[in-house]
């Protein structure tokens, strides 16, 4: 008997097992795929070419011969049929946007229009070379002009740099321009507040411009208090970098006062755009006194997300931080546009050439399809399905917090903690049921927090489909806890030893 098999015949054992997800026990049809490297025989190949008539070039005028092999020990030899099967069985494993509902939370999974990928593959865009003359790329130009003029517009704010490659790179970014700016008034500050509920990076990002990062708890509500700010507010800190709505998926109802308290302390108010899916097209961050802010396109304009990139996290700014954006910016000149870099206060440049041109390409085609209207459209389904997913699961899990969501909801692990059942387990589980497991353990102020952002773009179909699993998980944790501490049972693997992989991660293939 193999393992799979093992597998169903323990889950036919359990009672719970038999009922509230029959689908699942049906046996997969899926191949024990080997690595790439135990595909491999010696001599085999995957194409078939004339003998090469170009004469041999000396590799030392492009890389020293020390950084030059030869060969590439043990590199599978694999025909042209072998490597595009395995790689397609791979990825037809894989759960994701396109295959299913993907409820990461903080992550904003949506589903990325096909349209947007064809017209970022149009040949003009495409094969745009990125050292052609301006005079022979005004199209693109006016593109990205036209873009930032729409994301001014839609956070409320005064001008737009594209450059930042990332969201994180758009936070480095926008931290860089809050330090110019004191400095250049003779006061550079030490010090950034960050709120327990802000977003994951924004530590990392203060601390790489020199920052001393400061925590500032959140309330019993899961927002901020004016009150407790102003505990931590005096002439050294330079900012406060604030998530709205923050990461427990909450609208920091009192934003205003909170940034007229650090605007009066001469500091500024760095506010994350990550969770803008949540705002755009009803309210206007720059309309809440924020500063500065960076737009994750892949969350709210959707682009590909993930993947180690490409990516794009542009950064918008109110008059007085304009001066300090990053160089070259792009100026008009009557009809025409051109790139400058005669802006002696910039910080200079943060990504080589302009940004991830395509990726932008992405989030133009999509503001223009969806329109204002669409824009705010989606904004409000976004909320409405979190919400929706909220009550139909609170009768099974703990909400975090009593006041309704925004784009995402929080639950903890109090409803399952007591019979011995994890987050992890929860999650591990719902595979089982083709869905991919939402945010675990995060944010952390939450205890074994199950973080869910289902987007706008999912139907009241699938959201119900999601909730059945979830609620058919909460009722096998009350009748056989046992049998989600060995969840999954229907992948590829099963339960893995993650504390191991990550401690002792496996780097190299070998034969032995």
């Amino acid at each position: 008997m193999n393992k799979l098999d093992q597998q169903q015949a323990r889950m036919q054992s359990l009672p719970s097992a038999r009922h509230p997800a029959p689908h699942i026990l049906r046996k997969r049809t899926l191949l024990d795929e080997p690595l790439i490297f135990e595909r491999s025989s010696p001599g085999r190949r995957g194409y078939s070419l004339p003998e090469d008539d170009i004469p041999a070039r000396d590799l030392n005028h492009d890389l020293p011969s020390p950084l030059c092999r030869e060969t590439l020990d043990s590199f599978p030899e694999v025909s042209e049929g072998e490597v595009v099967r395995h790689f397609t069985r791979l990825s037809q494993w894989n759960l994701s946007a396109a295959t299913t509902l993907y409820p990461l939370g903080s992550c904003t999974m949506k589903y990325n229009p096909v349209v947007n990928e064809v017209v970022a593959r149009l040949p003009g865009f495409a094969s745009l070379h990125p050292l052609v003359p301006d005079e022979y790329a005004q199209g693109a130009l006016q593109l990205l002009d036209d873009l930032a003029r729409c994301l001014a517009e839609i956070s409320g704010m005064d001008a737009v740099s594209l450059q930042p490659a990332a969201g994180a790179q758009g936070e480095l970014t926008g931290i860089k321009l809050i330090h110019a700016y004191h400095r250049d008034r003779g006061h550079p500050r030490k010090v950034v507040l960050i709120p327990a509920s802000a977003h994951g990076t924004n530590p990392a990002s203060a601390a790489l411009c020199g920052y001393t990062v400061v925590e500032v708890p959140t309330g019993s509500a899961g927002i901020l208090d004016t009150t407790t700010v102003a505990r931590f507010v005096d002439s050294d800190v330079a900012a406060l970098m604030v998530t709205n709505p923050n990461t427990l998926g909450l609208f920091e109802r009192e934003i205003l006062q909170i940034t007229t308290l650090l605007h009066a302390h001469g500091a500024l108010i760095y506010m994350d755009g990550a969770n803008l899916n949540a705002l755009m097209g009803v309210a206007k961050p720059g309309h809440m006194g924020a500063d500065v802010i960076q737009f994750n396109l892949h969350k709210t304009f959707s682009t590909p997300h993930g993947g180690g990139g490409p990516g794009a996290g542009p950064v918008g700014v109110k008059q007085h931080l304009e001066p300090y954006l990053p160089i070259p910016r792009l100026v008009r000149e009557g009809n025409d546009y051109r790139w400058s870099e005669a802006f002696p206060h910039s910080i200079g440049r943060v990504r080589s050439f302009y940004g991830n041109f395509g990726i932008l390409v992405r989030a133009y085609a999509y503001i223009l399809a969806m329109g204002g209207d669409g824009l705010s459209h989606a904004t409000r389904m976004a909320v409405l399905n979190a919400n929706y997913l909220r009550k139909r699961l609170e009768p099974a899990y703990q909400p975090a917090y009593a006041a309704p969501c925004l784009h995402e909801c929080v639950f903890s692990d109090e409803s399952f903690r007591h019979l011995g059942v994890k987050t992890l387990d929860v999650a591990k589980r719902l595979l089982d049921y083709g869905f991919y497991a939402p945010t675990i353990y995060f944010p952390l102020v939450v205890s074994g927090a199950l973080m869910i952002e289902p987007t706008e773009t999912e139907s009241k179909e699938t959201l119900d489909e999601f909730a059945d699993a979830l609620l058919a998980i909460a009722q096998e944790s009350a009748e056989h806890p046992d049998l989600l501490k060995e969840a999954p049972f229907t992948t590829p693997v099963s339960r893995l030893d993650e504390t191991r992989a990550a401690r002792h991660p496996v780097l190299r293939w070998t034969q032995d």
